[in-house]
């Protein structure tokens, strides 16, 4: 059954595109719910469950990923040596500071400590520093 679709008034097409969305939805239903059910019996002739065939997968609900873990710190304050920060993400206020001050450098901040001969024969490079935090002025 072919439509004219050049016969069709601006309404009518509209119209056409509204059903046809929604039987592509009801389609689209019918369809996870057929495979669902074939999942579901393979399940259970096996007797297994979603968590052991996808471990780290959760079932219901959505969002952060399962399964991401915590990263271990890589830097520390040498003022404050409670405080710590894994090189991920915005740098703290400690290390950016302490990167100002003079002949402190990233490698004598790692929590292992850089090595004396690496510490002696480095030549100084520009450091990653990080970016100023600022603030678009919004003009209204």
């Amino acid at each position: 059954m072919a439509i004219d679709l050049k016969s069709l008034s601006p309404k009518e097409l509209q119209s056409l595109i509204a059903n046809a969305e929604s039987q592509m939805q009801e389609a689209r239903a019918n369809q996870v719910h057929t495979i669902r059910e074939k999942i579901d019996a393979i399940l259970k002739s096996s007797e297994l469950t979603l968590a052991d065939v996808y471990p780290a997968r959760t079932t219901g609900k959505r969002g952060p990923k399962a399964g991401k873990g915590s990263v271990a710190p890589k830097y520390r304050n040498p003022e404050n040596p409670s405080e710590t920060w894994t090189g991920r993400g915005r740098s703290p206020l400690w290390y950016t500071a302490a990167l100002k001050k003079r002949g402190v450098t990233v490698e004598s901040l790692l929590i292992g400590g850089a090595p004396k001969a690496a510490a002696k024969t480095a030549k100084k490079t520009p450091q990653k520093t990080a970016k100023k935090a600022t603030r678009k002025k919004v003009r209204r």
